[in-house]
């Protein structure tokens, strides 16, 4: 990889400012000062510093976010505040974006990655991966609606559901429940619910295939995700519909 190209998908600068560094005699690999824009390094092997500070390059960023209310599930937005405007500068430059969706109101897991391909085996519609949910839902659920969601429930448009799994913690008034579903469409939980007559008044994810949400970090904060962590996530067998 050209050192400028390198330098540039860190956020040091643009390419030309990047240039810039280089003749000023910012940068030394493997201890010897480079000038040249198109010196080709190895970020994993070259020892790369800048201003004398070593610069850490890895090519995929994985991150678990557990999404605030009031923030949308984007990388950018004219008018409202993204998943990604939280991230600190050292992990926005790698251009990371949310794996699927949270709704602005709901809370919990949300992954953040630049790795396309695992996003894409995490999100294809052609495949069955459990995400489960908490919620706080207005009125009382019970046994008939865990059968009717262990059967798939008809939405609003006419779609009938993947069987869900729904599990009562509390019923009353307003009821605890949590619920595994294994597709994503828009607003699904809740028009699942309303398809049943009632109302979620609270959201929030748990888990999603095999990674659950580390419940030590506070609405807003996020982590990059451990080696064993993304290794389960690489490794997750998902079945093709």
């Amino acid at each position: 990889m050209r050192i400028d190209k390198m330098l540039a998908n860190l956020g040091y600068g643009s390419r030309k400012e990047v240039k810039t560094i280089l003749k000023n005699k910012a940068v030394k690999v493997n201890g010897e000062i480079i000038k040249d824009a198109k010196h080709h390094v190895d970020p994993k092997v070259d020892e790369i510093y800048l201003y004398n500070e070593l610069v850490d390059y890895k090519e995929y960023i994985y991150l678990m976010m557990n999404k605030p209310p009031g923030v949308i599930s984007a990388t950018e937005d004219t008018r409202e505040e993204t998943v990604v405007d939280i991230l600190q500068l050292e992990d926005a430059v790698y251009n990371p974006f949310p794996v699927g969706r949270l709704d602005k109101d709901t809370e919990g897991l949300l992954i953040l990655t630049n790795d396309g391909k695992l996003s894409h085996r995490l999100l294809s519609p052609k495949k069955h991966v459990p995400k489960t949910y908490f919620a706080v839902v207005k009125g009382m659920v019970g046994e008939e609606d865990v059968l009717a969601f262990k059967e798939g429930v008809t939405l609003d448009d006419g779609y009938v559901t993947k069987p869900g799994q729904l599990t009562v913690l509390k019923s009353g008034e307003t009821s605890d429940i949590e619920l595994t579903i294994s597709e994503g469409k828009f607003h699904q939980v809740k028009r699942m619910f309303e398809s049943v007559g009632k109302k979620v008044i609270y959201l929030k994810r748990l888990s999603m295939g095999p990674l659950e949400l580390d419940e030590t970090l506070e609405l807003g904060e996020y982590r990059e995700l451990t080696d064993e962590e993304v290794e389960l996530l690489q490794n997750y067998q998902v079945q093709d519909a």
